[in-house]
């Protein structure tokens, strides 16, 4: 941060550059403080759609039924939704964005009162394809996800405004349904394994269960039976003193990408 801010000062002596762009000193002096102001503006614009497009979505569940209440948290480092699931408990919704950052990845923590927690990266950047940004925050994670005294999450979510468009396409499009003004497809989802320092396997083969991913996805009408096909996975194996990862993603009957490092 100081860095950063060290050189924004200093870069009204490089002449140089500024010519590049077309500014003199004074007039680059002149409009830093607004420009400054405007990008805080467009940032904070931008994080308040990011929060929109996700309550939309949890309340989109309450209104169907499919939870009870939706607590919306006090914004600060750590955006915390609480889901009331009938029969079930308090499932925590952890808002974050991309996850190849370290706020986004690593950066959080399990609410007490958690029965189920769930990163949810709301990632607008287009550097890479979905699958990509998910490997880079699961690598990130991965020392939290195996450590056996860290109360971890139960899954991670890659779902923005951007999925289903043109930017973004999904091939989960079939399944979408109109929330607020957008017809959105089904959000993507990982479970994560339960650590466990004595097991060579975790959720290597992807059968860790878990409740919310069905709750979710019965919004966008995926019944039980279809659930298998559209929930992913993260797992890891321990051989020989290595760890390996592995990450699938479900898009539908025989649709899915499987990636192992």
């Amino acid at each position: 941060m100081h860095k950063v801010d060290d050189l924004i000062q200093k870069l009204v002596a490089e002449t140089d550059i500024l010519a590049r762009y077309g500014l003199t000193a004074e007039e680059y002096r002149d409009a830093l403080p607004a420009t400054i102001e405007a990008m805080r503006g467009s940032m904070s614009a931008s994080n308040a759609g990011r929060r929109r497009f996700l309550l939309d979505i949890l309340e989109a569940l309450q209104q169907a039924g499919l939870v009870d209440s939706v607590t919306k948290p006090q914004y600060g480092d750590d955006t915390v939704y609480r889901l009331a699931v009938p029969g079930f408990g308090h499932v925590a919704i952890i808002q974050k964005g991309c996850p190849d950052g370290t706020h986004s990845s690593i950066r959080w923590s399990v609410p007490d009162w958690a029965r189920e927690t769930y990163l949810w990266w709301l990632c607008d950047s287009m550097k890479a394809e979905p699958g990509e940004h998910v490997a880079k925050g699961i690598q990130r994670m991965r020392s939290r996800l195996l450590d056996p005294a860290d109360r971890t999450v139960d899954g991670v979510i890659f779902h923005n405004h951007l999925c289903g468009t043109p930017k973004r396409l999904c091939p989960k499009h079939d399944r979408a349904v109109q929330i607020g003004a957008q017809l959105v497809p089904p959000p993507c989802v990982y479970v994560t394994p339960d650590s466990d320092t004595q097991a060579t396997d975790l959720n290597w083969d992807g059968r860790q269960q878990r409740v919310f991913p069905g709750i979710l996805l019965s919004l966008f009408g995926i019944d039980e039976q279809a659930l298998p096909a559209y929930v992913g996975h993260v797992g890891f194996q321990r051989r020989s003193g290595q760890v390996r990862t592995t990450i699938s993603a479900r898009f539908g009957v025989g649709r899915f990408t499987t990636y192992r490092r």
